[in-house]
């Protein structure tokens, strides 16, 4: 079986059906679900995922991406300061980078109250954190190469009157 297919396919669609992936991998149904089953026991797949729109819905969110520098550790590096930032439940993701900052780490959270508290009072004092940089996210357009915004039907060009 085609994995690396199997995989692009899921990652397009996670929620297609066991029949249409195998009739796309020209593959038993058996057999699509022991690889996608294996696949996931093997953390190759880690989960499925839903994008909301949340400025659509009535509750109240806000998400930030925080720049965090961080002092590596010997023998370890940054895998402990790594460890301490994602146990927390209000990261949602969490990358260690190239450039100015070693991590960047998305949070979600109610208002920007609470996120400036998790700032302050969870992740700055982490033994390792040298510095933070938070900046708010003030709108989506598009999120897991999903469009999240409707586009407007504004014409072109306008419209000239004699």
């Amino acid at each position: 079986m085609d994995e690396l297919r199997l995989l692009q396919v899921l990652e397009n669609d996670p929620r297609i059906s066991i029949t249409d992936l195998a009739d796309i991998l020209n593959e038993t149904e058996e057999l699509v679900v022991r690889t996608k089953r294996r696949l996931e026991e093997e953390k190759i797949i880690c989960g499925y995922h839903t994008v909301i729109n949340w400025d659509k819905t009535n509750r109240d969110h806000c998400m930030a991406i925080i720049e965090v520098g961080a002092q590596p550790e010997r023998e370890n590096g940054y895998d402990n300061v790594a460890a301490e930032i994602s146990k927390f439940p209000e990261v949602s993701s969490l990358y260690l980078m190239s450039g100015k900052s070693e991590f960047m780490v998305v949070i979600q959270g109610k208002t920007m109250r609470e996120v400036a508290d998790f700032v302050g009072q969870k992740l700055a004092p982490i033994e390792g954190v040298k510095h933070t940089i938070t900046c708010f996210v003030l709108k989506q357009y598009k999120v897991e190469g999903v469009l999240v915004t409707e586009e407007e039907n504004a014409p072109e060009r306008l419209i000239v009157t004699p």
